[in-house]
């Protein structure tokens, strides 16, 4: 018996310190990071807790930290109330678009026979075979103006030769990349809703003389809200910070937090009000998560 209860224990401690290990111990030296001050030195930031200097020493360094990087970010004189605000935007019209673009996608896979939903299944998920960045680089080959669109669209008769699209280097190139790439994040948890949903009450809708577009409304769409909300989040917290799509396929005009906090950390070689930046973005993503949690805690004590 108390082989099997610290057995179980073992069981249970596994997944509480993988996230120690590798979510609060990193962000706890972040956020130290994020209260010190720039310094030319190796690391670029001062103070360094020395526990062999002794007791003293430690508690000096720890008056020193400070908040000043926090009211340096949050002030109205620089850009990254901006980046802010111009990442949650581009985030969010992402996340509509890929809930446009996604949801028909998954609903014709649940409806699908079943003999062919592994194939579709495993056609959402074959870009994930190719490099990310491998991806992401192939769009610049295909929104450029002497790219594989301005070509196609040309030969067509549709664009002049003389005005090819300006695509690349706009926030249109941007939302065309994340919702390419977050495509699959968005798919996979509305298809394993929609996949559940009990055919018989669209059945039973039909018999009783519901259109098939109310009973969509009134059965399906309230049904899939729990993958609604698991895909948006999937793909809305990630397109926030994103980096890669922004600095290939946007432009000087894109401000993105995740460029941003690059240029602080890579070119400006700031630790600190990257880091601070770091910790601010953290906390504005943790809001949809308790709120999608609270949904969720909502639905099984309804239940």
């Amino acid at each position: 018996m108390a082989v099997k209860s610290s057995g179980r224990w073992l069981v249970l401690s596994v997944p509480y310190l993988w996230l120690l290990a590798l979510f609060l111990v990193p962000f706890l030296i972040v956020f130290k990071i994020s209260l010190s001050t720039d310094a030319i030195a190796q690391p670029p930031y001062e103070p360094i807790f020395d526990l062999s200097a002794g007791w003293d020493a430690f508690k000096e360094a720890f008056a020193q930290l400070s908040f000043e990087n926090y009211s340096y970010v949050l002030s109205w004189d620089n850009e990254f109330i901006e980046a802010y605000g111009s990442s949650l935007w581009i985030a969010g019209v992402s996340t509509f678009l890929l809930l446009l673009v996604g949801y028909p996608i998954a609903y014709g896979m649940a409806r699908a026979p079943k003999s062919i939903r592994p194939t579709l299944l495993m056609l959402v998920i074959l870009p994930f075979w190719t490099s990310f960045l491998i991806r992401v680089y192939a769009w610049i080959g295909i929104l450029s103006p002497e790219g594989l669109l301005n070509q196609l669209l040309m030969a067509l008769g549709i664009i002049s030769p003389d005005a090819p699209l300006q695509i690349l280097a706009t926030n249109t190139a941007v939302y065309i990349g994340i919702v390419y790439s977050y495509l699959p994040f968005m798919i996979l948890p509305l298809y394993s809703a929609l996949e559940k949903m009990d055919d018989t009450l669209l059945e039973a809708a039909a018999d009783l003389g519901c259109p098939p577009f109310a009973a969509f409304w009134k059965i399906t769409w309230p049904l899939s809200l729990p993958g609604v909300f698991a895909g948006c989040l999937l793909c809305f917290i990630p397109a926030v910070g994103e980096f890669v799509i922004p600095d290939l396929l946007g432009g000087s005009d894109t401000l993105m937090i995740g460029k941003v906090l690059w240029t602080e950390f890579s070119v400006n070689r700031s630790w600190t009000v990257s880091s601070a930046v770091a910790v601010l973005l953290l906390m504005v993503l943790v809001i949809p998560i308790v709120f999608y949690q609270n949904l969720q805690a909502r639905e099984v004590e309804g239940r």
